[in-house]
């Protein structure tokens, strides 16, 4: 079974599976090419000699040991932040050794806003903030892809959830009314 679909219940759907938007590992990405730059060029420098093989494989460890901080865990650090939007509830995740999460149900959000920079504009992500009735504050998620389409489908599915629960109640408060447990028939 796939990451998000053993997190869900049998009646939800993912509706919409995210990452932070795909320029945060843009300079990992370049300090990969400098450091394999640097490195390849610095081997080059060596002078040919007894010891031209340790010193090789000193560059070779210096660039390995530069390459976990600035490549390895940032890119690990994207591909382990995850969130989820489900026919009933939100979902984060993040965290590569250790992880944390936070589950916040369709019905409990109150706001949903977004904000862009001009660069976000240019880049198309952005900032969303949930706001959800309770003690758990806002839900922040940053570097958001479609930052404000996002927000509309948030919205959009806080209504139909909305419009759910409120036809199921509506079908069980009937039900418990007429004393059956049947589907309800017009006319009964």
């Amino acid at each position: 079974m796939a990451y998000p679909d053993k997190l869900l219940a049998d009646d939800e759907e993912v509706v919409r599976h995210l990452h932070p938007h795909w320029l945060t590992v843009f300079w990992p990405l370049v300090a990969f090419l400098a450091l394999v730059g640097l490195g390849s060029f610095g081997a080059a420098l060596i002078p040919e000699g007894s010891n031209q093989g340790v010193f090789r494989l000193v560059v070779l460890v210096v660039v390995l040991v530069l390459a976990v901080p600035l490549v390895a865990v940032p890119l690990l650090r994207w591909r382990t932040t995850h969130y989820i939007i489900t026919t009933h509830r939100i979902l984060h995740r993040v965290g590569i050794l250790s992880r944390t999460g936070r589950d916040i149900g369709l019905s409990r959000i109150t706001d949903v806003s977004y904000t862009q920079t001009l660069w976000d504009r240019i880049i198309n992500s952005g900032t969303l903030t949930i706001e959800t009735a309770g003690d758990g504050g806002s839900t922040v998620w940053t570097a958001i892809p479609d930052s404000d389409g996002v927000q509309q489908l948030l919205n959009h599915m806080v209504e139909e959830d909305a419009d759910r629960r409120a036809q199921e109640s509506a079908g069980y408060i009937g039900q418990y009314y007429r004393g059956d447990t049947g589907p309800f028939e017009p006319g009964r």
